[in-house]
């Protein structure tokens, strides 16, 4: 064996290594087959039973058949909140008539103040159609984890306090499982477009 032929071997076998090391590592962070899991998906969501404004007990079985947004928020929020109503608003005025096929919800991360009442008027600002939802602290707790929806309560200096939550829209298909995170920071036509594929 040439000096030369060694070489080539031994470059040959170096790049059939990193060939493999680099496959290795693709699929270990992206799974076996190179795309995630229907487990990894099917974690975000599950059953609730909560309390709308208007005093009616809603389930998660009470959406079936219907796509539909879920928002976490509260009616004490100064900014993320109300913005983000204002533009599912706008998705669902730009959808039109089609809009009565699918669901939007509101879930507030701060029962404590956000009662059926409280909710009531607060919603009356936006879409009618949107859905808000409150109940016992353990409900949304509960519902938050299924979400994977991060809030905490944090106590001012005056005595009052404020709440620190995600600014995150879902999407949720037909079934009730999720989608993806549903986009607000673009043209509201496009958001309405994603939305109407799912209709």
């Amino acid at each position: 064996m040439t000096l030369r032929t060694a070489r080539i071997l031994v470059a040959a076998g170096a790049f059939v290594a990193g060939l493999v090391l680099c496959t290795a590592v693709i699929l270990l962070v992206t799974g076996r087959d190179g795309v995630p899991t229907l487990p990894q998906v099917a974690a975000i969501g599950g059953p609730f039973s909560l309390t709308d404004q208007n005093g009616r007990t809603v389930t998660e079985q009470d959406l079936k058949g219907k796509p539909f947004l879920v928002f976490f928020g509260y009616t004490n929020c100064p900014d993320f909140c109300p913005t983000t109503m204002f533009e599912i608003s706008e998705v669902l005025k730009k959808l039109g008539p089609a809009a009565d096929r699918t669901r939007a919800l509101f879930i507030t991360v701060d029962p404590e103040r956000d009662t059926p009442a409280a909710l009531k008027d607060y919603v009356s600002s936006f879409d009618p159609r949107i859905i808000a939802l409150t109940g016992e602290p353990e409900a949304i707790a509960a519902v938050a984890k299924a979400y994977r929806a991060y809030y905490r309560k944090v106590p001012l200096k005056d005595g009052g306090y404020t709440m620190d939550h995600l600014v995150l829209v879902y999407l949720m298909d037909k079934d009730g499982r999720f989608v993806s995170r549903f986009k607000l920071d673009r043209p509201i036509d496009a958001s309405a477009a994603e939305l109407r594929k799912y209709l």
